[in-house]
């Protein structure tokens, strides 16, 4: 088999599996925790973290909530996009497909669950800090989110390298 057809592999197998493992979780949460219920499964981390059954109409982090279509749309289009991107790159490293790969397997899970739940996406991992009387809770967030917030910023930090190494070679010597 040619070496990068196999190498572009990466990224469907690794796709695949984040949506396996994506959608598991959330039918887990969705069959024992009631709709905006929560437990603590570590008595240790209560106050810290929590596994809630949350749905959102909006896109990362709550943001954009009830503009229906366009978020069948959009991630429509970013996976349309990275399977092009993927396809297409010449001599792609294994960090970079492994970045597409993330993304993509996290846009699917996404949309899937948008598909399946009326425009709604299955959250189920709460992070807060009580700080005296008050609690700051980062939104809650699913797997899928994840793999598309690493897969990112581990793409920008792959591009920063790759442009640090190119100002390397260019500079002239002194």
């Amino acid at each position: 088999m040619n070496r990068s057809l196999l190498r572009w592999a990466v990224v469907p197998v690794l796709a695949v599996a984040i949506v396996l493992l994506d959608q598991r979780t959330k039918g887990l949460i969705e069959a024992n925790i009631p709709l905006w219920g929560g437990i603590a499964p570590f008595p240790a981390l209560e106050p810290y973290f929590h596994l809630v059954h949350y749905q959102n109409t909006g896109i990362a982090f709550g943001l954009l909530q009830g503009l229906g279509g366009i978020h069948i749309v959009v991630p429509l289009v970013v996976i349309i996009g990275i399977l092009y991107f993927a396809i297409t790159l010449p001599d792609a490293s294994l960090p970079l497909l492994l970045c597409l790969g993330l993304m993509l397997g996290g846009a699917i899970g996404n949309l899937v669950d948008r598909l399946q739940h009326a425009g709604k996406v299955t959250d189920f991992l709460l992070f807060s800090l009580p700080v005296g009387d008050r609690v700051f809770a980062w939104p809650a967030f699913n797997v899928a989110d994840t793999c598309i917030v690493v897969g990112t910023i581990l793409l920008g930090v792959l591009l920063i390298l790759q442009e640090g190494k190119q100002d390397q070679t260019s500079a002239p010597a002194s």
